[in-house]
């Protein structure tokens, strides 16, 4: 493990720190919120895996936190996974190695847990991509004319959409249900009350002019949820008339018809001009409802980074869309355990990684490992960008299709 730079000391976070970390968190990520307000606020962050920096003088000037996801959905199966959060350093401080110790003491932290990979979202792709950690998800951002023609899905007008004003208390345990029913690689549950109270919370600062969330709920004729959107409205008016934009904040539709039932009452809002919403993923339902999808102005952006922490458990827990028998040469800069050839032999019942002498069939980064892991993108595509080469012809489709899977991943929310 990286030495802790001079002149600073690595220690752990307590609840008793949350001013430490809201000054260090709005000096990272800069607020028009105060310090009071925010301390106010239900807070997600995990204090069991949360850490930081502090200088000599005691000043916490970085840190970062970890959410320990025990049922993290990868193509197939569900693992323990380290979701890397909160990680900031204060301005006064960088280019000292700070944020490498924070790294280093995350990664310790989560393979002594047992979780064989990492993830998060990158606020600065560049500073992740040193550590190992390869884009794996991509999302799907929209913006909708107000009644935007969509297909016709049998069923849906069997389901009827309740619209109303969030209300933790009733609406929580239903949209956790939904939510967490979800089968698709990334689609993190929120599984910590803290983070559950974290989601549902509303704070008027927030709404930049926007009303309070509402909630629109789709249920069957027996009054059983099937999915939700959490939305909010705000108004604008322009001499041609009422030009408001209805922001969904996250999503949920388990089946066709609920997602056109849903999306038929969003888009045909009074008073609004546009629904802009993000964070869909690529294979989303709306995207194929609309009729004109051009209409959308379709725009797609990066979503999870993922890291694997331990190469042979990480392969061995996923599924694979096909059969496979390939050797891969795998080089890790940060952790030499890694490194060196792994054979895979798997398909969609199970996977089996031994450290082999064998020759190698394919050759590449961890870093592209993660980029490959759940599914969003394929060694093929990466090969074609110089990032995985084939040592051996003929190997690299096989293991292409493997890795892949026919759902996208994606997850709803930042973390």
């Amino acid at each position: 493990m990286t030495p802790v730079p001079d002149g600073y000391r690595a220690v752990d976070l307590s609840p008793a720190r949350l001013r430490d970390v809201l000054a260090i968190d709005t000096w990272a990520f800069p607020s028009s919120v105060g310090e009071d307000k925010l301390a106010e606020l239900p807070t997600a962050l995990p204090w069991s895996r949360a850490g930081g920096v502090e200088a000599a003088d005691g000043e916490l000037v970085g840190m970062y936190a970890a959410y320990p996801y025990r049922s993290f959905p990868v193509p197939g199966a569900r693992i323990p996974l380290a979701g890397l959060t909160w990680v900031g350093v204060h301005p006064g401080h960088r280019r000292r190695g700070i944020l490498r110790t924070m790294i280093d003491r995350h990664f310790a932290q989560a393979r002594e847990a047992g979780e064989a990979v990492a993830a998060l979202f990158a606020a600065e792709p560049a500073i992740y991509g040193r550590f190992g950690y390869g884009l794996a998800a991509r999302d799907l951002r929209l913006s909708v004319p107000r009644g935007a023609a969509l297909r016709d899905v049998p069923g849906a007008d069997a389901l009827r959409v309740r619209l109303e004003k969030l209300d933790a208390a009733k609406h929580g345990p239903v949209l956790h249900a939904i939510h967490s029913a979800v089968d698709r690689p990334g689609w993190a549950t929120r599984e910590t009350d803290g983070a559950l109270e974290a989601s549902l919370a509303d704070p008027e600062f927030y709404r930049d002019g926007a009303e309070s969330l509402r909630i629109a709920l789709v249920e069957d004729a027996d009054g059983t949820p099937r999915g939700y959107a959490k939305f909010r409205r705000k108004d604008d008016w322009k001499p041609e008339g009422p030009r408001g934009v209805v922001r969904v904040r996250e999503a949920v539709a388990q089946d066709a018809a609920t997602a056109r039932a849903l999306w038929g009452v969003l888009l045909d809002l009074d008073l609004m001009a546009s629904v802009e919403v993000g964070l869909l993923a690529l294979d989303d339902p709306l995207w194929f409802l609309l009729v004109d999808p051009r209409a959308a102005r379709p725009a797609v952006g990066d979503n999870l980074w993922v890291r694997v922490l331990d190469v042979p458990a990480a392969l061995a827990q996923r599924r694979y869309a096909a059969p496979v028998d390939v050797v891969l040469e795998v080089t890790d800069a940060l952790w030499t355990p890694n490194a060196g050839r792994w054979r895979l032999v798997a398909g969609p019942d199970g996977a089996e990684v031994t450290r082999t002498d064998a020759d190698a069939d394919l050759a590449l980064d961890v870093r592209e490992l993660g980029t490959a892991y759940l599914g969003g993108f394929t060694l093929a595509a990466l090969a074609g960008a110089g990032l995985v080469t084939e040592l051996r012809p003929g190997t690299l489709h096989a293991a292409s299709t493997a890795f892949g899977w026919p759902v996208a991943p994606v997850s709803s929310y930042v973390w």
